[in-house]
């Protein structure tokens, strides 16, 4: 085998590797749930990429021995506005976990992908799961 056969197999199987990693960190679906909690902050930010933004907080056991904030990007427009009009409102969330964060897909790893419920503060339900 030449050295530039080997070479170009060498490169060759790197790019594989390399594109697995990438895959593997960035487009792989580490996990996925809900989270409930009230709807503390909501907005649009960032220097190149706009990206939303929020952050629950999540009631009961408050210890130290996990953080009751849950931090989340949102890419879908829909799904953004719904939670920008309804801001301080408990709600439940469905969310994806990547095990890396992109910057067009915003600053945290769990994306808020669709919105299971809201309830308004006497209890009744606005928008429910289908």
């Amino acid at each position: 085998m030449t050295k530039g056969k080997f070479f170009s197999w060498f490169l060759g199987i790197l790019l594989v590797i390399l594109a697995i990693v990438v895959y593997w960190k960035f487009f792989f679906v580490y996990s996925e749930g809900t989270k409930a909690g009230a709807l503390n902050t909501f907005q649009k930010k960032g220097f190149v990429f706009k990206t939303y933004e929020g952050k629950i907080i999540q009631s009961g056991f408050k210890a130290n021995v996990q953080s009751n904030e849950f931090e989340f990007s949102v890419t879908n427009e829909r799904v953004a506005k719904v939670l920008m009009e309804n801001a301080g409102r408990e709600m439940e969330l469905h969310y994806k976990r990547y095990l890396g964060a992109l910057p067009w897909r915003g600053a945290q790893s769990y994306i808020v992908d669709s919105v299971y419920a809201i309830r308004g503060t006497v209890g009744e339900t606005i928008i429910s799961p289908k």
